[in-house]
C-alpha cells in the first residue's frame, strides 16, 4: 500500500505514521498542495488530505484532482465540519470523510476500505459493456453514455449505477449500497445514498426521458431497471378487436366483439 497524507498537524502525522511504519505501508507526508500531475507520478493507493491546508481553494483543488485521477483513493480527514460542507465534499468526489480528532486506526480502516473498492474495479479494462434501455454503461472508461454522449457524473455517481445496473434487476438495499460503495456500515438516519440516488435519477432522466431507469422500494432501497415510458398507440391494437369498438358503450360492441370471435373460430375450423 502506498499512500500520501497531506496535512500540517504535526501530532497528528506523528502517531498516523508510526502506525503505517509497523503496518509496512509506504507513505510519504506532503506539507502545501500539489499538482494534479505530480499526485499522479506518485502513484499512490489513497490519498489523505486536510482540506484546512488547502485554503480558499480546497474544493477546485478537491474537485480537479478527483476529476483527472478517477482510480486514486481520496479520504478527507479535517476539522469540525457542517453536513453541506462534507456532502460537498463526498459529490466532488471524494471516497470518505473523517472529522478531527480521530484515531490513527479509523484512518487507516477507512484507507483500507478505499483500497478495497479499488481492487474490486481492476477488471474493468476487460468488462463488457452493459446496456439498459438507452444508457450504456463502460467500466473500462468509468463513463456512462445515452446515444453515445457521455453523462456528466461524479465518480461515486459512476460506482453507483455500475453497481445497480450489475443487479440485473434485484432490489439493493441502502445499508448495502452504502456498504459496497463507502466500505464500512451505514449509520442510522444517514441520507448519502438517497442524496446520489436522486443525482443520478435527475441526470437519467433529462438524458434519457422516454425512459425510468431507477425504482424506489420505500423502506428497502433501490432497483435499477430500464422501462419505456412511451404510449401504446392505435396501430398496436389487436386486430382481433374492431377499430370502430367504442369501449364507452361495451353493450352495443359486444355484438362485433362476438361475430369477430366467431369469424376467427370458423376460420380456423375450416382449415
Amino acid at each position: 500500500m502506498r499512500i500520501a497524507v497531506l496535512d500540517r498537524d504535526s501530532g497528528f502525522i506523528q502517531v498516523l505514521s508510526k502506525r503505517l511504519d509497523r503496518l509496512g505501508w509506504e507513505h510519504r507526508v506532503l506539507g502545501s498542495p500539489v499538482p494534479t500531475d505530480a499526485v499522479a507520478s506518485m502513484r499512490l493507493s489513497a490519498l489523505v488530505v486536510d482540506l484546512a491546508v488547502l485554503g480558499p481553494q480546497a474544493w477546485e483543488w478537491l474537485e480537479r484532482l478527483c476529476g483527472a485521477l478517477p482510480e486514486l483513493g481520496v479520504v478527507v480527514c479535517t476539522g469540525p465540519s457542517t453536513v453541506a460542507q462534507r456532502v460537498r465534499g463526498l459529490r466532488l468526489g471524494a471516497d470518505d470523510w473523517i472529522t478531527k480528532p480521530c484515531h490513527p486506526e479509523e484512518v487507516i480502516a477507512r484507507v483500507q476500505g478505499v483500497a478495497r473498492r479499488r481492487r474490486r474495479s481492476t477488471g474493468r479494462t476487460e468488462s463488457k459493456p452493459l446496456m439498459a434501455g438507452e444508457v450504456e454503461i463502460r467500466s473500462d472508461q468509468f463513463q456512462a453514455f445515452v446515444e453515445g454522449h457521455g453523462l456528466d457524473l461524479t465518480r461515486r455517481e459512476f460506482e453507483l449505477i455500475e453497481l445497480l445496473a450489475a443487479a440485473e434487476g434485484r432490489v439493493l438495499e441502502r445499508e448495502e449500497i452504502y456498504s459496497r460503495l463507502w466500505g464500512y456500515a451505514m449509520v442510522r438516519g444517514d441520507r448519502s445514498v438517497d442524496v446520489f440516488v436522486r443525482k443520478l435519477r435527475q441526470k437519467l432522466e433529462k438524458a434519457s426521458p422516454r425512459w425510468r431507469y431507477i425504482h424506489t422500494h420505500f423502506g428497502i432501497g433501490y432497483r435499477f431497471a430500464a422501462e419505456s415510458l412511451e404510449v401504446v398507440g392505435l396501430e398496436d391494437v389487436p386486430s382481433s378487436i374492431p377499430v370502430d369498438w367504442n369501449p364507452a358503450h361495451p353493450a352495443g360492441d359486444q355484438g362485433k366483439l362476438a361475430g369477430a370471435h366467431q369469424d376467427h373460430e370458423l376460420t380456423a375450423g375450416a382449415l
